[in-house]
């Protein structure tokens, strides 16, 4: 599955579209507690531990993103567009959303 942010792959045409596809993950309240218990882990004002999440949260997204593709018989996902939003009872969760559209190259 070739996945861009890029509206087109250039030197490929575009045979098919599919339509839009999305995939989603949720990190729970309890990853915030434990980030904060880490606190040691801040570097430069950067966290190692929420860093590790955030990229584990994306790449769930990413291949949720890639199975929906697949299902609808798509070899790429073009424009791809990727959103953090804090959801939740006092944004107590934090959503790694990917959208793009699925085609046929």
């Amino acid at each position: 599955m070739i996945l861009s942010t890029t509206p087109t792959l250039e030197g490929r045409a575009i045979r098919e579209y599919k339509g839009i596809v999305v995939g989603e993950a949720i990190l729970g309240a309890n990853v915030f507690r434990d980030l904060f218990a880490g606190i040691r882990d801040i570097i430069g004002g950067r966290s190692g531990a929420y860093e590790k999440e955030l990229a584990k949260a994306r790449e769930i997204a990413f291949e949720e993103l890639s199975e929906h593709a697949e299902k609808l018989g798509a070899n790429a996902v073009v424009g791809i567009d990727i959103d953090y939003e804090v959801v939740g009872q006092n944004g107590s969760m934090l959503m790694v959303s990917i959208s793009g559209t699925a085609v046929v190259i």
